[in-house]
């Protein structure tokens, strides 16, 4: 794995559901994948610079819309829940993010290329897993920062008004990415996008059926959207280590209804 190091990079134009970085794989060059949370972004907005120091954690909770949105304690556990109701400190950044030695869908160094080392090295079992079986596998996004996911969702609600934006895309301090342990995944046999129709290809069905055996489950599963708050998304993967995502896997529980059980 790579050590951490990021250039600012400034006019990441995105547009649909590709961006201006390029991708070389196979010698092919073909716009890059972003996810769904960024589709509809055509306005510029940077990849800032990754902080190395460690935030103080914020225990409070935040009143809105007539509901009480719990600011988490645990951060730093790879088991931390993060969603609609479990929301990331503003400031909150993994201290130990670094990049796996994967192959991406772009060449850029820049944050979203990063995730937490325990993440990286169980990508890094996953991804050589997938090479041994002939399945092709590309990342495609990992870390975001609370600022980057606040101009999404923003950026979302204005082009797809609240209701809809909120089934495809989180809050600033809900997403999984800023916790450095999620990564969405995509293939060439999707054009490199981040769509449904990923779950319907081999790559899809391998990674479902596989991503545990190396600590990781398919985050935001089909016909579970009244759990987890967002559409299906086969692409998403998160890590839980191997344990707990065999649990998950096994039993057919999202996250939320794993934790729950405990």
């Amino acid at each position: 794995m790579k050590k951490p190091f990021i250039a600012l990079t400034i006019g990441l134009v995105l547009t649909g559901c590709s961006n201006a970085e390029i991708i070389n794989s196979s010698a092919q060059s073909v716009d890059a994948a972003v996810p769904i949370e960024e589709k509809l972004i055509d306005s510029e907005v940077a990849e800032q610079p990754i902080k190395k120091e460690t935030p103080q954690e914020n225990t409070d909770s935040i009143e809105k819309k007539d509901e009480v949105i719990k600011v988490v304690s645990n951060s730093d556990d790879l088991l931390v829940l993060v969603n609609k109701k479990n929301t990331l400190p503003e400031d909150y950044e993994p201290s130990d993010l670094v990049a796996p030695n994967i192959p991406f869908s772009f060449e850029e160094d820049i944050p979203k290329r990063y995730v937490r080392k325990a993440a990286a090295e169980a990508l890094e079992e996953l991804f050589a897993a997938a090479k041994e079986e002939q399945i092709e596998l590309l990342g495609a996004s990992g870390y975001r920062s609370y600022s980057r996911q606040e101009a999404i969702f923003a950026s979302n609600v204005a082009k797809k008004g609240e209701k809809e934006a909120r089934r495809v895309s989180a809050e600033a301090g809900q997403s999984e990415h800023q916790t450095g342990l999620a990564m969405d995944v995509t293939s060439k046999y999707v054009g490199y996008d981040l769509i449904e129709e990923f779950g319907e290809t081999k790559e899809g069905i391998w990674l479902k059926n596989n991503a545990h055996k190396y600590g990781f489950i398919i985050r935001y599963p089909k016909e579970k959207e009244d759990i987890t708050g967002y559409i299906y998304e086969p692409w998403h993967i998160r890590y839980v280590g191997k344990d707990v995502a065999t649990v998950i896997y096994e039993n057919g529980y999202t996250f939320e209804e794993y934790l729950a059980q405990r």
